[in-house]
Parts: structure tokens; C-alpha cells; sequence
């Protein structure tokens, strides 16, 4: 990971460098999900900007164009810095928890049924299962041919799941293609 460490309106000493490439590094710790961090220390010249006169900034990038904030104001740089560091961790706890805890969706093969009611005008018709019963589908479902081009008793395949009034088909496409 890229580091750039900066300090504003101050020095930056060798023991603030220290102490941010060290929580840094605990950042890493199992995983390889850290592409860039900035950490900026600021001496506020105008009190009144902050409640305190530090602060410290840090800005990490996260591969999937994700990136994590967090700024503290303090009496102290050695403060602000452990606040700020503190504050970072939750939310990249938060991220990678979110991110490893996404269900991956194993899709069930298409089913197969053909056109049995077209309402042009409205954009939206009806499919006939193989095995009975109607599903609702939408223009904006149908691939692999344009909406206008589907007519009754054209065969498809298609997805489906449980809309707000019955079964939906998800996509609709004609039965030689793959959806």
C-alpha cells in the first residue's frame, strides 16, 4: 500500500511518523484489501475552525473503488492521531464484515413456457409455464429480441421471482438463446 504521511502549519516529528506507519500496518492485518492511505496533521492557526487545535485526517483506498474517511480533533497530535485511527478501524470492520457476509445468488436454470397474453400498449404481457399457470412479465425483461417483436405462442425462456402481486419474470428471452 502507498503511504503519503503530511503535516500542516507543523513539523512532522519521527515519532508521529512512527506511530502512523505502525497502526497503518495493523490495518493489513489478514488483509490484502488496502491500495492507498493519506493521513494529513493539521495545527489549526484560527481556534475557532475546530473545537481543539490538531487534527488528523486519514483517507484510505480500498480496491472496488471504496474509500474510508476519518478525521479527529484534539488537544494533542498523539490524540488526535489514536482517535482518528480508532475511528478508521470501525469502519473498515464495518466494510469488510458487509463484504464478506454478501449471499452469493446461485441462479436456477431458466424456465421454459411461451407468450400467452401481450398488452402492447401497456408494455407488459403474460407467460404460459410449462405445467401451468401465468407469470407477469414487463417490457423492460424481455432480451435477446425487442418487445415489439414478441407476438402469442412465441416460445421463451425465463427467470422468475416472487413480484408484489404473484410470480415475475425477471428476464424473458426467446427460448434458443440463453438468458
Amino acid at each position: 500500500m502507498q503511504l503519503q504521511i503530511e503535516a500542516r502549519n507543523v513539523d512532522l516529528t519521527p515519532e508521529w511518523k512512527t506511530e502512523i506507519e505502525n497502526r497503518v500496518s495493523k490495518l493489513h492485518t489478514g488483509h490484502n484489501d488496502l491500495i492507498h492511505g493519506r493521513v494529513t496533521l493539521t495545527k489549526n492557526l484560527h481556534h475557532h475552525q475546530t473545537r481543539n487545535g490538531v487534527e488528523a485526517l486519514i483517507v484510505i483506498s480500498l480496491s472496488g473503488r471504496h474509500t474510508i474517511t476519518a478525521r479527529k480533533s484534539e488537544k494533542t497530535f498523539e490524540e488526535a492521531i489514536r482517535a482518528a485511527f480508532a475511528a478508521l478501524q470501525i469502519e473498515l470492520r464495518k466494510y469488510r464484515e458487509k463484504r464478506a457476509s454478501k449471499e452469493i445468488r446461485e441462479s436456477s436454470p431458466p424456465l421454459r413456457g411461451v407468450i400467452s397474453k401481450l398488452f402492447p400498449q401497456q408494455g407488459y404481457g403474460f407467460i404460459l409455464q410449462e405445467g401451468g399457470g401465468e407469470v407477469y412479465f414487463h417490457r423492460h425483461a424481455v432480451h435477446g429480441l425487442s418487445f415489439e417483436e414478441l407476438e402469442d405462442g412465441i416460445e421463451v425462456a425465463f427467470n422468475v421471482e416472487e413480484g408484489e402481486r404473484g410470480p415475475q419474470a425477471t428476464t424473458v428471452n426467446p427460448a434458443s438463446v440463453k438468458p
